[in-house]
């Protein structure tokens, strides 16, 4: 089966995806490191947060067009947050859902990069379940 190359649309998924993992890990880590003083759980989603990359940037950001994202003004779901265990799981679940975004479409063009983010999805997912527990 030969991989074809994602289009322009396709790869302007990828970016919005992996900046919206890469900012749902950034929230957990940094409550876990300047909230929780959690060197443990801040050096494990930092390391995710750094693995989770596409060398090919230029062609993520060539295709990025942010201006006229449709879907650009907050939602009202956005907004409702009651206390920081509701941050921290909103934060994980959009790093675990861009997560899984990205394994699906590299598997038409990378299969490494697509098991790359398939590991830090299942990652987050143990991380999730041991940081929201705790939070109770």
């Amino acid at each position: 089966m030969t991989k074809e190359s994602l289009s322009p649309e396709l790869f302007r998924v990828c970016d919005a995806n992996l900046n919206r993992l890469k900012e749902g890990i950034r929230v957990v880590e940094d409550i876990m490191r300047y909230r929780d003083n959690n060197k443990d759980f801040s050096l494990k989603l930092k390391q995710l947060r750094h693995i989770s990359r596409i060398d090919d940037i230029d062609k993520l950001l060539l295709h990025r067009d942010s201006i006229k994202d449709v879907l650009r003004p907050t939602t009202k779901s956005e907004l409702n947050r009651t206390d920081i265990r509701s941050v921290i799981i909103a934060n994980f679940k959009r790093a675990e859902e861009s997560c899984r975004v990205l394994e699906e479409l590299f598997k038409l063009y990378d299969i490494k990069l697509s098991e790359n983010f398939k590991y830090i999805r299942y990652e987050l997912y143990n991380l999730e379940k041991e940081i929201v527990l705790q939070e109770k």
